[in-house]
């Protein structure tokens, strides 16, 4: 690749003295590429701002801001705007517990009631278990959008989030499944400010920002005095809203931290080479647990483990009223890839979107074979999916459906179009194989909306070749 760029792109990321070199720069023409695909995403899915940055070999190749982190006053988006990281926050929590662990201050296959006997299935849960998101413990935030809205507004103790879940029974015995469960993290930061003496805030500067400089790594209980920090917004009824803010005491230690692109790609080199955690613990941490009932979560402690274009990718997704980010490497490629938006919106999540747009543009060959269909394909029943696919955006006819799923969607019909129209027609659907499940054959599919944006449907048909079960995501 040439390594010049336009004098519009700033190739040197210099933000309070901190400086980065550069590996391989994208040539003028992938800029001009990178440009336009990101921007059309931010277009399509009303993103008001984004920051994105990308590391090859821990150095700096592209970093870009775009759009306003305020859109009533006008201001632009810079590379060191703040913004809120979410669910990223658990990598942090994560970092903590095993720092912990190394020092032989707790046990992860110790059971909660160690640490937090009077948590809600303390006996039955282990501290393992919650950093897999394999508790079986329900998720605090699982409550309607005007619920969310109206509750999370104001301050909560700890307490009362716990009793939010504690008469529930266990959504499956412990190890067995995988599901995302704020819960855990909530009661990961507890157990930490319980064996270390400290309030997690405390702990989390003492013991990580601090010692590597994290000098722009906030909470959101500081955001109102920050001056560089970009307004959460949220797309509704055909336009953008300011997002409500959500109180501080409903992340803590699942996700309240504040950050800009220099700070994220500060931790993340240090969680890597072994200065947050001992190598044999990040190991851990970027490694899928593995249930007892469903195998690989595509989950380690803190990291999704997961792949994308088909290649392996380590990192986390954050999420929050006003914001999605995404903070994911590719040891393949040795590539780091972060986009922080200011959007709220999941359908799809910005931040994720634009990274996988960063990954396809910096790579362009990897993500064309990606999105070839496998060997094997039955064009008309890929035709049939794809026109299945957007019965369910618009909620209308299901005539590629069986009876039995057509009564359904009496009831359910709605839900799926609403999830699945912001999308916009899917374009495409990318063919990956056949497998049995119960001596049943199901068809593995990727649905394609443009650059970045995909979601796998899995289908089963019955002997008319309609489609008789399927899965999303």
């Amino acid at each position: 690749m040439k390594s010049t760029v336009p004098a519009t792109i700033v190739l040197l990321l210099s933000m309070g003295g901190r400086s980065h070199a550069f590996a391989q720069r994208p040539s003028p023409t992938d800029v001009e590429r990178i440009d336009q695909d990101i921007r059309g995403a931010m277009s399509r899915f009303h993103v008001p701002g984004t920051a994105v940055m990308a590391l090859q070999n821990e150095r700096v190749v592209f970093v870009k801001a775009y759009g306003d982190r305020d859109i009533r006053q006008g201001l632009p988006v810079k590379t060191d705007t703040l913004f809120e990281i979410g669910s990223i926050t658990k990598q942090f929590t994560a970092a903590c517990i095993l720092q912990l662990r190394d020092q032989g201050k707790l046990r992860l296959d110790d059971t909660l009631s160690v640490y937090l006997p009077d948590a809600p299935h303390a006996k039955e849960v282990t501290l393992r278990n919650l950093l897999a998101h394999t508790s079986g413990l329900h998720d605090y935030f699982d409550m309607s959008d005007a619920d969310f809205d109206e509750l999370t507004a104001h301050p909560i103790t700890y307490s009362n989030l716990i009793a939010r879940v504690a008469s529930m029974p266990l959504d499956f015995p412990p190890g067995t499944k995988w599901s995302y469960s704020n819960t855990g993290y909530l009661l990961l930061g507890r157990v930490i400010e319980v064996v270390s003496g400290e309030p997690y805030k405390d702990y989390l500067h003492q013991h990580i920002l601090d010692p590597l400089h994290m000098k722009h790594t906030y909470t959101t209980a500081d955001e109102s005095r920050l001056a560089n920090m970009a307004i959460g917004y949220r797309y509704r009824q055909g336009k953008l809203e300011r997002a409500r803010f959500i109180d501080p005491t409903w992340g803590k230690s699942a996700g309240f931290l504040i950050s800009d692109l220099a700070d994220l790609s500060r931790w993340d080199r240090a969680l890597r080479d072994g200065t947050i955690v001992s190598p044999a613990s990040y190991r851990e941490m970027s490694t899928a647990f593995i249930t007892t009932k469903n195998g690989s979560t595509d989950y380690g402690f803190g990291l999704f483990v997961d792949s994308m274009y088909g290649q392996p990718r380590i990192g986390h997704t954050g999420g929050a009223k006003g914001f999605t980010t995404a903070d994911e490497y590719y040891p393949v490629q040795k590539l780091r890839l972060i986009a922080f938006t200011n959007s709220g919106d999941t359908s799809p999540e910005a931040g994720e979107t634009i990274n996988n747009i960063l990954f396809a543009d910096l790579n362009p060959v990897l993500a064309a074979n990606a999105l070839k269909s496998a060997s094997g394909e039955d064009q008309k029943k890929t035709q049939t999916v794809l026109d299945a696919f957007r019965e369910l955006q618009g909620g209308t006819s299901y005539s590629h459906f069986s009876a039995r799923l057509r009564d359904k969607f009496a009831a359910t019909g709605s839900k799926f179009s609403a999830e699945l129209s912001p999308y916009g027609q899917a374009t495409g659907a990318v063919y990956e194989g056949v497998r049995q499940v119960n001596g049943e054959s199901w068809y593995d599919y990727v649905m394609q909306f443009g650059p970045g944006v995909s979601i796998p449907f899995s289908v089963r048909t019955d002997r008319e070749e309609m489609i008789a079960g399927f899965s999303l995501g």
